[in-house]
């Protein structure tokens, strides 16, 4: 899988690019993307306009979190051809807090979702500083917050809970209340049916196995499930799977549910810098 190169993001083309000659609207923000197929990046400025054409590269397993062959070279290689920024921001796939890495699932194995993990690689994530590399490697001041939550602050309206599911090469989730960011749970990692995770059952790995109408089965029960457990107001759907969800198949959640874009994984940067939005 690591030596694929993954499937280009069609909705991101909706990104808006600033026209030749129109002044740029500061601040310049550098939006990282991480994830386990593919790692992104652009540069947007404060209207959340493409400053420069976004670039884009596989994620190669194995993949400690720094050192040869490790995710920050990787992206500071990546961001190379890019316009210089004032601030990065980025979302990773796993549990982060204060920039710091809790839980790195897809990361920790030898090559990558599904395959055996690496107890070495388990240390080398828990507890990295991803925040303070990336600010050392590319000298800008940086955040660093769950890929879902990122995507979630880039498209909730700031009213009532919102859910936000991030569904590609795993499952994702982030949860807010009137536009601020509740603390991150690893939803993805608990039990769903049949002794799996919801991120077993839901991830693109599994996707390509059962089909998708089987798993777009699977993506309905788990809906259910979780409005039973939150009650939510309302839902978004995103991710690079997302466009693959049967919206007349979602029943009863079916008008509360909005499916997104997937350039919110980039422009969900800018609002990682809204402290106030964000709570963070």
């Amino acid at each position: 899988m690591a030596d694929d190169e993954p499937e280009l993001d069609e909705d991101e083309a909706s990104l808006p690019t600033v026209d030749a000659g129109h002044p740029l609207v500061k601040p310049i923000t550098l939006a990282i993307d991480i994830g386990g197929t593919g790692l992104k990046a652009s540069v947007l400025d404060a209207s959340g306009a493409m400053v420069a054409d976004r670039v884009r590269t596989a994620t190669r397993y194995p993949l400690p979190p720094d050192g040869d062959g490790g995710l920050v070279p990787a992206l500071t290689k990546l961001v190379q051809p890019l316009p210089q920024a004032d601030r990065i921001s980025a979302g990773f796939p796993g549990m982060v807090r204060g920039g710091h890495v809790f839980s790195a699932p897809h990361f920790v194995t030898e090559s990558g979702p599904g395959s055996k993990v690496d107890p070495a690689l388990v240390e080398a994530w828990s507890g990295f500083d991803l925040a303070g590399a990336l600010s050392r490697a590319l000298g800008r001041p940086t955040k660093v917050a769950n890929d879902a939550d990122v995507q979630g602050a880039a498209v909730v309206k700031g009213k009532g809970l919102e859910f936000v599911i991030t569904l590609g090469t795993g499952f994702g989730t982030a949860l807010f209340l009137d536009g601020a960011l509740l603390p991150h749970l690893e939803i993805a990692h608990q039990p769903f049916r049949k002794g799996e995770t919801y991120n077993d059952q839901l991830g693109e790995r599994t996707r390509k196995d059962i089909g998708d109408e089987r798993w777009n089965t699977r993506v309905r029960k788990a809906i259910v499930q979780l409005d039973s457990l939150l009650f939510f107001d309302q839902l978004f759907i995103g991710g690079g799977n997302a466009r693959r969800v049967k919206r007349d198949e979602l029943g009863e959640v079916l008008d509360k549910t909005t499916v997104v874009d997937n350039s919110a994984g980039i422009l969900g940067g800018i609002r990682l810098w809204e402290v106030g939005h964000l709570g963070l």
